[in-house]
């Protein structure tokens, strides 16, 4: 039988990270599941993230603001998620920092 793999995403969190921290919790050739840390790190100002996969993303913890190309912004509070379509341009304008933006995200086809 097949051991268990048993973790907890909201445990044993970077301290004073000075970059994005992101933890490959799961992958095989049609699913990864990422555990995102962020704190006050958005992309880059310039260019969208253009990804082939889908995305489902929920946030654990913290405040987080994406914006979608041609379509405005989006407030993420703890609890919340979003589905973002395979090449929906989009980018992260904001993220806490106290309490960090802690996210679950899966990506498939």
């Amino acid at each position: 039988m097949k051991k268990l793999a048993k973790g907890n995403i909201l445990k044993n969190l970077p301290q004073n990270a000075t970059e994005e921290v992101s933890n490959i919790i799961h992958k095989n050739q049609n699913i990864r599941i990422e555990q995102i840390i962020s704190s006050g790190q958005t992309s880059p100002a310039e260019g969208w993230y253009d990804q082939e996969e889908n995305e489902w993303v929920i946030l654990l913890q913290g405040n987080a603001h994406i914006e979608f190309e041609g379509s405005g912004i989006v407030l993420l509070r703890q609890g919340d998620h979003i589905l973002i379509d395979a090449h929906r341009k989009h980018k992260v304008i904001f993220t806490s920092k106290n309490p960090c933006s802690i996210w679950l995200a899966i990506f498939f086809k």
